[in-house]
């Protein structure tokens, strides 16, 4: 058997270098791809690879419709927001709250409180229910309250709003719901002179005034420095009575 010469190579001992070169980009590839899969396979079982890029494709599409509805919704409200309009909407929403009563009040204002007259008072003849405050004698006064002005109107230091219920209850008055005894106390906030004027031009007021005159019924009617009126807590749904059928 001869040896091979000094200096020659067997074959299939070495790796031409195109052919290393070949093995490392197939790496690579086989690496990208493992990359870009993210470790899902690329090949889904039971499906094609036409079948697989069109749903790939029409995802591609939904989103990205998706995200420019979304791109338009942020302008929108950006352009809102940068054109005052977002401003006035809350500047407003602030305005309702005070005048629905939601909001607590103070300032200047008028007290008025009102009284059953003393058992000592008895007239021959008079019906005793002449000597108590009602419910109409306390709305006269929170109505002329109104008209006069009253940014804020309260009756026993609740809130008094549009939908506020008073009711009479044998000789106490229900505000939404709870018994209150007199004295009523009524505070406004609001203008004195032109509250004052209000309740002075009220027929239903003087009418308790002329009772109140007559027969001892307490009645006092004074400015007060400063109301403060709390925010309304009840509901603010409106409620009316039922009829129960037998």
């Amino acid at each position: 058997m001869r040896r091979p010469a000094h200096g020659m190579r067997r074959p299939g001992r070495s790796f031409p270098a195109a052919a290393v070169a070949i093995f490392a980009l197939s790496g690579l590839l086989f690496a990208t791809a493992a990359v870009n899969a993210r470790g899902s396979d690329l090949r889904p079982a039971g499906g094609d690879v036409r079948s697989l890029l069109e749903s790939r494709a029409d995802r591609v599409n939904d989103q990205r419709a998706e995200a420019g509805e979304l791109r338009r919704e942020i302008e929108e409200i950006s352009a809102e927001a940068g054109d005052g309009r977002l401003d006035d909407t809350l500047d407003d929403l602030e305005d309702l709250d005070a005048e629905t009563g939601l909001e607590p009040a103070t300032g200047e204002g008028v007290r008025v409180t009102l009284e059953d007259a003393p058992r000592r008072v008895e007239v021959p003849g008079l019906d005793p229910n002449y000597l108590v405050v009602h419910q109409q004698d306390i709305q006269a006064y929170v109505n002329a309250l109104w008209a006069g002005g009253a940014r804020a109107v309260t009756l026993q230091g609740q809130r008094l709003i549009s939908t506020t219920g008073i009711r009479c209850v044998g000789n106490t008055v229900v505000l939404d719901g709870i018994p209150y005894s007199p004295p009523y106390v009524i505070e406004a906030v609001g203008e004195q002179w032109s509250l004052l004027a209000a309740i002075e031009d009220s027929p239903e007021a003087n009418v308790y005034r002329d009772y109140a005159e007559r027969y001892e019924l307490g009645l006092d009617v004074e400015r007060v420095p400063l109301v403060r009126a709390p925010g309304y807590q009840g509901t603010v749904d409106l409620t009316h009575a039922r009829a129960i059928r037998p």
